[in-house]
């Protein structure tokens, strides 16, 4: 378990996390999200004790984790894929974390072969691609076959078949009950490996809940229904309780009524329907309306060749 109280980190004047507290439970995959600059490398540094609080505590497994007497063995960390020594092979780096714990040859092949680095054991690191990297950071990761995962960002670099892969593995060890912490800028894999959600922007926690509750918390539903009396379907829905939206290509979109009692008052008015469905907001929806005034790097407008000429 991952347990930050009242963390805050400031830099000279300016706060970069302000407060935070969170905890992240095992047996669940914690996405951590948030814009650039949100805290969120630096809420992660300080857990494992790369960056001292200014005040606050981030305690993996009831203790800081310098008081860890076996590091390795309680949390898997991957903050910088491209951290290994460039001469060394990558069976020889591994090797090298592996004694600082006493851990053995043979888990060292076996977290390389976990990460699909078999083929590529003996070569440089300094020749690896981005995706190589990153299989490596997360084989030293596991080396010591750790209670907590904290990932930032390890699907950076990874082809389709590396991603997949990584999502496997993540439900996989959230599955055996451990904790994982999972950064990530995207949504997608957010989407379907993430069962909890942390939200971060300008070093304060925006949202902390199940993903599905994140969202529709964040997010607008709408019923999107399709018919040939679009006006008096329109008609008899609008109401205090519900609104109905006439979109250009004829369709109607409707708040604040489930698609079921849409479907039986048409029905009992005689309307017919070609379409209905529900169209929930997307993670990404509830991602830009929780962060909308928390981003901190937003690029200006682009200049219309109109708007060049005046």
């Amino acid at each position: 378990m991952i347990r930050v109280q009242s963390l805050t980190k400031h830099y000279g004047e300016r706060v970069a996390v302000n407060g935070v507290d969170f905890t992240v439970e095992p047996g669940t995959v914690t996405g951590f999200l948030g814009p650039n600059g949100a805290g969120k490398s630096t809420t992660m540094r300080m857990i494992v004790g790369l960056d001292r609080p200014t005040a606050g505590t981030a305690e993996v497994n009831g203790r800081p984790y310098a008081d860890l007497p076996a590091p390795l063995r309680e949390v898997g960390v991957l903050l910088d894929a491209r951290s290994a020594h460039r001469r060394r092979t990558a069976y020889k780096h591994l090797l090298a974390i592996a004694a600082t714990h006493a851990i053995g040859a043979a888990r060292v092949r076996e977290v390389i072969g976990i990460a699909g680095l078999d083929a590529v054991a003996d070569r440089r690191v300094g020749g690896f691609s981005l995706g190589m990297n990153q299989r490596l950071g997360i084989a030293a990761a596991l080396l010591g076959d750790p209670q907590t995962i904290i990932l930032d960002e390890p699907v950076n670099g990874l082809d389709p078949d590396g991603i997949l892969w990584i999502r496997a593995l993540l439900r996989q060890l959230a599955g055996e009950g451990k904790t994982v912490l999972l950064s990530s800028h995207l949504m997608s894999e957010m989407t379907q490996t993430a069962d909890h959600l942390l939200v971060i922007g300008r070093g304060s926690i925006l949202a902390d809940g199940p993903l599905h509750e994140v969202v529709a918390g964040a997010t607008r539903s709408v019923v999107r229904v399709r018919t040939r009396e679009a006006d008096r379907l329109a008609a008899l829905l609008t109401g205090p309780e519900a609104t109905v939206a006439s979109q250009v290509d004829g369709a109607l979109e409707i708040e604040n009524l489930a698609a079921e009692d849409i479907a039986r008052r048409a029905a009992d008015a005689g309307i017919v329907l070609h379409e209905i469905a529900t169209i929930e907001g997307s993670l990404e929806d509830a991602y830009l309306a929780l962060t909308a005034t928390d981003t901190e790097y937003r690029a200006g407008a682009q200049r219309t060749e109109e708007g060049a000429r005046r």
